[in-house]
């Protein structure tokens, strides 16, 4: 921490660019890998994980790491990417979805761990497009960057609560949508 603390102020002071590539270097998989599993494909992954550290190099001078842990600043960057990514292709995709009967409440039936599936993660990643993006990012930190909701929290910026009910009015959302999909 304390030599992620010390680069961090060598890029901001002085822009060091070894200092910014070990940075990069150091997050780079994780932050792709949660990137990766949202999107439909890998080269979509590649340029979104790179906007995500254009974004962070960009923005680099005004980070405090006294305030909040540079992992949890490189997801908020990544959802929010991830949010603009989708709310763009949702104005070009239509996402047709099957009309279903009501489902509400806790994950019972597995919704979050069914978005493992690519191609129902790539509908729901379409569907989300549309949605509000704060509940859009909770749900992308939760289910894909298997983040708690505590990190989430301090990601956000809101309390844990909040956090918690976005999530499950938003997966209840989803579960109508798309109870019927792949049975």
């Amino acid at each position: 921490m304390t030599d992620e603390r010390h680069l961090i102020r060598r890029v901001q002071k002085r822009g060091d660019r070894a200092a910014a590539d070990a940075l990069v270097r150091a997050y780079y998989d994780e932050i792709f890998g949660f990137v990766r599993r949202q999107t439909p494909n890998e080269n979509d992954a590649f340029d979104v994980t790179q906007e995500v550290f254009i974004g962070f190099l960009r923005t680099i001078s005004g980070f405090d790491p006294r305030r909040v842990r540079l992992r949890t600043w490189l997801y908020r960057i990544a959802a929010n990417k991830l949010v603009d990514c989708f709310r763009a292709r949702s104005r070009r995709i239509a996402v047709e979805a099957p009309e279903i009967d009501e489902a509400a409440g806790s994950d019972e039936d597995g919704f979050a761990q069914r978005v493992a599936d690519r191609e129902f993660a790539e509908r729901v990643s379409a569907f989300l497009g549309g949605e509000a993006p704060d509940a859009q990012r909770i749900f992308r930190l939760h289910v894909w960057g298997e983040c708690s909701f505590a990190e989430i929290a301090e990601i956000a910026g809101a309390p844990e609560g909040t956090v918690k009910s976005k999530y499950y009015r938003l997966l209840a959302k989803l579960r109508k949508e798309f109870a019927d999909y792949g049975q």
